[in-house]
């Protein structure tokens, strides 16, 4: 709310007091009606005065019309009227305006019904026009903005809509400013807050996002089980070449086994036991050999060597 001014307030104290002092100095008991006269004149004078001086702020634009006919735009400061002759029937904010608006209900292209609030940033940048060429400017960038929302909404997909807000807020800035131009209005930008859809939509959309990230963690999983039996396919192509490498390959399991196991029992694959030769009783008798002596010692085993 506009504040208003004391200058005029001052100016009619200090005119009909000074018109006051006049009549009182004059006041003689053969002159009341000269007095009185003085006094009725100063209080007429103060009132005009009062009326004919106008203050604009910083960031206003006056309106001034002469017998209903545009005569000019005042402001910021101080300027001057003719009462009664001229009337200040609009004062425009020329400041940056934010207006909130929203659409609610409005099915979209693949008939959604979403509810959509947005933000609009705008300003008067020809006075004269926003004061002459539309009654009410504020509501009618208002209902432009609100309608223009509407259109939109209708002409985009959801999935757009939710994906891409800044094409969809630049569209919407570009037919609000069409509209808005005529009566002097700039519309700076346009901002979506917020859209909303329906709940049981929003359910189905999250299972679908969740099945969708379940596919893709089994292609993952698949891809990594082919990786791994290609490298499986690659190793045992390089032990059929090395039967030396694949013999210490098969020690080195046989060791990995019993030093991470606190008991005597160990799982050793069957290629490992004939390329290790463990079948016969000496190497038995070493591999028992050597996790007894692990045991007792509280440590790791040493890896038996192979038999000869």
């Amino acid at each position: 709310m506009r504040n208003a001014s004391p200058l005029p307030g001052l100016i009619f104290i200090v005119i009909f007091v000074a018109g006051l002092g006049l009549a009182y100095a004059n006041l003689d008991p053969e002159s009341y009606a000269t007095s009185a006269a003085i006094a009725i004149l100063s209080f007429i004078v103060a009132v005009i005065a009062a009326n004919a001086v106008k203050v604009a702020d910083q960031w206003e634009r006056v309106l001034v019309l002469r017998l209903g006919k545009f005569r000019s735009l005042e402001g910021p400061g101080l300027f001057l009227i003719v009462p009664i002759v001229e009337t200040v029937p609009y004062r425009i904010d020329t400041r940056v305006i934010t207006s909130t608006f929203r659409a609610e209900q409005t099915m979209t292209r693949d008939t959604v019904p979403v509810d959509v609030d947005a933000v609009l940033f705008w300003k008067v940048v020809d006075p004269k026009m926003a004061a002459l060429d539309v009654a009410d400017y504020v509501s009618a960038i208002n209902w432009a903005a609100q309608t223009a929302l509407r259109d939109v909404i209708g002409k985009t997909m959801l999935a757009d809509m939710l994906e891409g807000r800044e094409k969809l807020s630049a569209d919407l800035q570009r037919i609000i400013e069409a509209r808005a131009r005529p009566w002097g209005i700039e519309v700076i930008s346009v901002e979506l807050k917020d859209v909303r859809i329906p709940a049981a939509l929003q359910d189905a959309m999250s299972m679908q996002a969740q099945a969708e990230r379940e596919r893709q963690a089994r292609v993952i999983l698949g891809d990594s089980e082919r990786q791994v039996a290609d490298s499986f396919n690659a190793a045992a192509k390089l032990y059929a070449d090395s039967p030396t490498a694949f013999h210490l390959r098969a020690m080195n399991m046989l060791y990995e086994g019993l030093k991470r196991s606190n008991s005597t029992i160990v799982i050793v694959p069957s290629t490992a036991v004939e390329s290790m030769q463990l079948g016969g009783a000496p190497a038995m008798a070493t591999v028992a050999s050597a996790i007894a002596h692990a045991q007792a010692a509280g440590g790791s085993p040493t890896p038996p060597a192979p038999p000869d």
